[in-house]
């Protein structure tokens, strides 16, 4: 294993599917037990490791970069029925201005593979240098001719830029782009609780995804889905929720703005606020939650306060790449 890669690239790139979420140390998704060996965090111990896990021998698996042989112990090394990752060209059919710095982009996979996903996963559109941008798929499983993804502008981001820059010339040379795929552990599970979904900015996509599938499917759940964002411009997916929400009665749907105008009649604060002011309790539920990785630290220790049981707690939280965050801060001190 090379030492200068974190443990997760090394292991993504073998095939293995080891739990991950952010890719940069917040969220502590990807946190293992180290059973022997030795690792280092070149960029400092990461925020998602508390001294207690430290002192337990617990590593972050996207930042560790090993030292010697390891030998770990995960708690769940790929979701259940998961499909083999396949490394696939994907073809831009169709690009969509979702808001004023999102993208709705649409790939269609070559007709002789099949790309088998379940509700919640994600794809990584490779880029040079073996480096990924990871995007959910909004779509879900059973309407697979085209990938959906959701793509927010990053300023100075490689692949980004361009890709607003003009994103008709893109879907009319029909751009190819090299993905990687289906990852992650964020997926729908079958159970018969209420299940309760959160959601901040583009993290609507998986949660999007696993609605979707629910009531097409005729799963008969009871789904609540609040989506954070912070002003009317940023509600995007606010028409086709609330045509779900119409079309099926067990679904019900509350968008939460953090900073409304004056003539937003709707839900204001924070959108875990407002799911803790509905509800006094939450043992009784399963919880997906998707979204920036502050609005994840904040679901995991205030939904736990409120009976939340941290084995029905599933969450996917959205980050800069860390090349990306780089750039951002070397453009930064250019700049000052």
């Amino acid at each position: 294993m090379a030492p200068d890669r974190p443990v997760l690239a090394a292991a993504l790139d073998a095939g293995l599917n080891l739990p991950h979420s952010c890719k940069g140390g917040n969220c502590g998704a990807c946190r293992v037990r180290l059973l022997e060996g030795e690792v280092s965090y070149p960029n400092g111990r990461p925020l998602g490791l508390s001294d207690a896990e430290v002192a337990d021998s617990f590593i972050l698996l996207c930042q560790a970069r090993a030292v010697s042989d390891l030998r770990i112990e995960a708690f769940e090394l790929s979701a259940p029925g998961s499909s083999a990752i396949k490394r696939l060209p994907g073809r831009i059919v169709r690009s969509i201005p979702l808001s004023h710095d999102v993208l709705g982009v649409f790939l269609r996979l070559p007709p002789a593979e099949d790309f088998d996903f379940q509700a919640g996963q994600y794809v990584d559109v490779m880029l040079p240098g073996g480096r990924r941008r990871s995007f959910s798929i909004a779509s879900p499983p059973h309407d697979s001719r085209l990938l959906e993804l959701h793509i927010r502008r990053v300023q100075g981001g490689e692949f980004t830029e361009p890709l607003f820059a003009d994103p008709d010339v893109h879907r009319e040379r029909g751009m190819l782009l090299s993905i990687e795929g289906p990852l992650g552990q964020f997926v729908y599970r079958p159970a018969d609780a209420p299940m309760l979904l959160v959601g901040g900015g583009t993290g609507i996509a998986p949660l999007k995804s696993i609605v979707r599938h629910v009531i097409e499917n005729d799963l008969r759940r009871r789904m609540i889905l609040y989506w954070g964002v912070r002003s009317e411009r940023d509600l995007y997916a606010h028409g086709e929720l609330k045509e779900l929400e119409r079309r099926a009665p067990a679904f019900r749907y509350e968008a939460v703005l953090s900073e409304p105008s004056a003539a937003w009649a709707g839900r204001r604060g924070w959108v875990h606020e407002a799911v803790l002011h509905d509800f006094e309790r939450l043992s009784a539920t399963d919880i997906y939650a998707s979204g920036p990785p502050d609005m994840i630290a904040a679901v995991r220790s205030e939904f736990a306060r409120h009976g939340a049981d941290p084995a029905r707690l599933f969450f996917d939280s959205f980050d800069y790449a860390p090349d990306t965050l780089e750039r951002q801060r070397t453009t930064a001190a250019t700049k000052s």
